[in-house]
This record gives structure tokens, sequence and C-alpha cells, in this order.
């Protein structure tokens, strides 16, 4: 697991290494330049690099359940493959373990791991701890505070949609306005977000 810790770090190094650029560019040019779609592509990546640290340590830790490396949660048995690929699977022999890393692969290609209720579902293949709350005391917090921790979470999330999506345009003012960003919201969210992966990655 700890290629997927060390990946999610060297993405948010970069995160910070544009976060960076954008204030040294700042302090430069004139008030005219709008440098703020740096801060709003430094959101996305920040969040990318979440949701793709949760893809790679449940496919690596259920390739560990599999080879019987780490203790096995009751929703790992559930995890659904198709009669095409179990048929695959059974054909596969010895070569068992890569049908099953291309299947995780496969199965969770559609799917984005960002919201904290669909982080928890993924997480729950691996690990059989309630999350959250192990997050919240993990970040010192107490258990109580994991609903805290879940909102802020998703309020970065519904931003980040906010720029992917609708190009973060605030359809109450004139046509190309957009909602306001600056540094100090970005790199809450970036710190906050670390906090959360590196909690989580202590938790599993």
């Amino acid at each position: 697991m700890q290629s997927a810790i060390d990946q999610f770090r060297i993405s948010i190094a970069r995160v910070r290494h544009l976060i960076a650029v954008h204030n040294s560019l700042k302090a430069q040019a004139s008030s005219v330049l709008d440098l703020s779609d740096m801060l709003r592509a430094s959101l996305v990546l920040a969040v990318s690099a979440l949701d793709y640290y949760i893809h790679e340590v449940v496919r690596i830790g259920m390739l560990e359940i599999h080879r019987g490396q780490r203790p096995e949660p009751p929703a790992f048995s559930g995890f659904q493959i198709s009669l095409g690929s179990a048929r695959v699977g059974i054909n596969a022999g010895q070569n068992i373990d890569s049908w099953l890393e291309d299947e995780i692969r496969q199965r969770h290609s559609y799917k984005s791991f960002q919201k904290p209720d669909n982080i928890a579902e993924a997480v729950r293949l691996i690990c059989d701890k309630n999350l959250w709350e192990a997050v919240s005391i993990n970040m010192g917090r107490l258990a109580k505070d994991a609903k805290d921790i879940k909102q802020q979470l998703s309020r970065i999330v519904d931003r980040r949609n906010k720029i992917a999506h609708e190009a973060d345009i605030d359809p109450a003012y004139s046509i190309g306005d957009r909602w306001p960003i600056d540094e100090l919201l970005v790199n809450e969210a970036v710190d906050f977000l670390e906090q959360v992966v590196e909690s989580i990655h202590k938790i599993l």
C-alpha cells in the first residue's frame, strides 16, 4: 500500500508547486491579469489525488486479501463480478492475481471516490472499521466530529464539481462571472485533503 500513499504525496506536492507558481506570478503581474484559473486547477488536481489514492489503495488491499496477506472484511466477499469474468478467472489458472487486478480496475473504472459515502463504501472492501469516526480521531478530533469532516470534504468536492462541470460559473451574475477563489481557500482545501488521506492510510 506504500505506493498508493507515495503517489498521493507526489501529486499533492505538484499541487502545492502550482499554487506557488500562481503566487509568484501574481506578485509580479498586473492586477489586470487574472490568474485565478491556476487556483481552480489546483483544487481539481487535489481532489483527483484523493480519488486516485482511494482507487489504488483499495485495489492493492483487495489483492492482499486475496493472497491471504490481510484480514478479510465482510464486504470483500460481496464484490460482484460477471459470469463472463468468472469464466475468465477460472481459466486464468496461475494468473488469477492478474485477472483479479484487471477485474477490480474495470469494476471501479467508472466510479469516483471523492464524496465521503463513496469513499467509505470503497474502503469497506478492505477494512471493516467505521472509517470517518476513525479518521476524525486520527485527526485529533472526537468521533462525533466525523459528520463535520464529511461535510467539509463534501463542500470541497462540490466546489471541484462546479469547476470541472460548470466552468465555475456563478449564474446569479452576468455572463462569464465565476465563483470567487483565492489562495487561502485552496490552501485550506489542500491541507484538509492531505490530512484526510494521511489519516485514512494510518487507519488501513
